[in-house]
């Protein structure tokens, strides 16, 4: 099973975090390349040319790969990382998450606001239910995680808004297909990156969309 809870399939590759040594899917881990400058570049997308450097999708452990000089190490040459390493990987993951819950609204597989998402709940047709970090946990504890799905509470309630075009979303749902198993992979590591209640990951894992 990947870090984000999801079943391994056989075409999945492997690939070894340079801190840890642990071998695990690459869904569970950030891609970084060295760019022709010598910079280590986060690679959410994976498309950048180059040697892909891999570290599991987890703040502290991103952050000793950029302390102790790991990434020279994997790269056998000299580079520079960016002061700001962990939060470019943070802010870029948040922003692919949002403009993919955009494309799914906008295909008509998410729905926002508490009725809304209720419904889709309770019809079963709701498989990632998405709630804003910084929204009240009475009215998040009044929602459930789809049966056989997945939830996230990583996002904040402004850049929830983003991704249904308002200014701010406590509530969200998406139902089944690509797009949902994409933000699933992304909030994933998007929740080692965002952490709460005294550093434990903000999403609970069940089986993914």
């Amino acid at each position: 099973m990947t870090r984000g809870g999801r079943d391994k399939t056989r075409d999945e590759p492997d690939r070894r975090c340079i801190v840890t040594g642990d071998v695990q899917p690459k869904a569970g881990l950030v891609r970084f390349v060295v760019s022709p400058e010598g910079q280590v570049l986060p690679d959410l997308a994976g498309k950048l040319p180059g040697r892909g450097i891999w570290v599991t999708a987890d703040r502290d452990t991103i952050e000793k790969a950029a302390k102790k000089g790991l990434f020279a190490r994997a790269a056998k040459a000299p580079v520079t990382v960016p002061d700001n390493l962990v939060d470019m990987v943070e802010a870029g993951l948040a922003r692919r998450i949002v403009e993919t819950v955009s494309l799914a609204r906008k295909a008509g597989r998410a729905v926002a606001g508490f009725e809304k998402v209720k419904g889709w709940l309770a019809d079963g047709k709701a498989k990632v239910l998405l709630q804003a970090s910084d929204g009240s946990e009475r009215g998040k504890g009044k929602l459930w995680t789809p049966e056989g799905g997945r939830w996230f509470g990583c996002l904040t309630a402004s850049e929830l808004g983003l991704a249904f075009g308002r200014d701010s979303v406590i509530h969200g749902a998406l139902g089944a297909g690509g797009l949902s198993e994409r933000v699933v992979e992304e909030a994933a590591k998007l929740t080692g990156l965002r952490r709460n209640d005294g550093g434990k990951p903000a999403g609970k894992d069940t089986k993914s969309a």
